[in-house]
């Protein structure tokens, strides 16, 4: 049986006894028995706020939305917003009415996905105030053994890529606070209430847990594997297939031409997955209401799909084969394009490039990578 920390929390309850907690998460802190983490710290301990991520605490805002403060409509406890358009820290004044920081959202184990910066930016300001800093762990729904990709280089941080991780990293949230927390040296109160019975190569589907999605973009887990691939698209003029009930599944666009397309990704005999000619009108997002052709990645062996390179190889054949096919601009002036920051670096961009040649530099990385990660693993 496996649990996440937030079923463990009774064993660690010294940790929050008499202390005013803020709590950072999302519709996906539950515990086995899908009771919300927020509810479980108001009855046992003394909540006093809660702190909103991107698509709010809820779930009830959409993907870049902004979030207002507002006192939260089930327990009344104030919710301060954690992704608002001038920043997305902890202030002096949030964290004047706490002792201690609470974080339990599930992460997909990719750099690109959002909330795992939110721990980080909210690590590093209790560290600044003094303030302890707690990660109800969970499992890592890709693994903890895999790792895949470039490691981001300096220059090219965001909130889509904040710290010098793995496209795919293998670790848990709780092992991301303290590797960082070590080596950078902010010296952060952090404890980690951990998980039991999961093992590093189990995939979600190995744990008997129930998948809950952690954002609308991810609906089920093959979306996740995938996604740390197909998520490059969103730097590109394709539909990642957001507006659709399958996105980060489905890659298309008006001109792409679909069997053509499907036929010769499928001829490259990458692992664990083959691709089947869609056609698609996104509700939203890019091309709304347009016929779009393209094909969707179906997973065939989730062990032995290799989904960054799996994106990478058809990202450029795209790319090849469609003189429309275009990065996206920067989305202000002077800022770098988001193929940038999804990539952290400018490789995918250069002319000329030799695929082969770029994805065995991703897999040198990503050894590199592993050796220093096993280091911070707790399970």
């Amino acid at each position: 049986m496996v649990y996440n920390g937030i079923d463990k929390i009774g064993q660690y309850a010294h940790l929050f006894k008499g202390k005013r907690l803020g709590l950072i998460t999302t519709p996906t802190g539950v515990n086995r028995e899908f009771r919300s983490t927020i509810d479980i710290l108001n009855e046992k301990f003394h909540l006093t706020a809660l702190f909103s991520p991107e698509h709010g605490v809820r779930g009830d805002q959409g993907a870049g939305a902004y979030v207002d403060s507002y006192l939260d409509p089930v327990t009344g406890v104030p919710v301060h917003s954690l992704y608002r358009k001038d920043s997305k820290r902890l202030t002096d004044e949030m964290l004047n009415d706490v002792d201690l920081v609470v974080y339990d959202i599930q992460d997909v184990g990719t750099r690109y996905y959002t909330f795992i910066y939110t721990m980080l930016h909210a690590l590093e300001d209790c560290a600044g105030a003094g303030k302890e800093f707690v990660v109800l762990d969970r499992i890592n729904p890709l693994g903890g053994a895999a790792v895949e990709g470039n490691v981001l280089k300096p220059g090219y941080q965001s909130f889509v890529g904040g710290y010098p991780l793995c496209m795919r990293y293998g670790l848990t949230a709780g092992e991301v606070a303290c590797m960082v927390n070590d080596r950078m040296k902010w010296r952060a109160q952090l404890q980690i209430v951990r998980c039991q019975g999961w093992e590093r190569t189990m995939l979600f589907p190995d744990t008997g847990l129930h998948w809950i999605m952690p954002s609308m973009g991810i609906p089920r887990f093959d979306t996740a594997l995938v996604y740390p691939g197909t998520c490059l698209f969103e730097g590109t003029n394709l539909s990642e297939g957001r507006g659709t009930t399958a996105p980060f599944e489905m890659i298309g666009a008006p001109f792409l031409e679909a069997e053509k397309l499907a036929e010769e990704m499928n001829g490259k005999r990458l692992p664990g997955v083959v691709f089947r000619p869609v056609y698609f009108r996104p509700s939203f997002s890019k091309f709304q209401g347009e016929l779009c052709s393209g094909v969707q990645l179906h997973v065939l062996d989730r062990q032995s799909i290799r989904p960054v390179e799996t994106g990478v190889e058809l990202l450029f054949t795209v790319k090849r084969n469609y003189e429309e096919f275009s990065f996206l601009p920067p989305v202000k002036d002077g800022s770098r394009p988001f193929i940038d920051l999804l990539a952290g670096d400018q490789i995918l961009r250069d002319d000329g490039i030799d695929v082969p040649g770029l994805l065995e530099g991703f897999r040198a990385e990503s050894r590199e990578f592993a050796l220093v990660k096993e280091q911070y693993h707790l399970y």
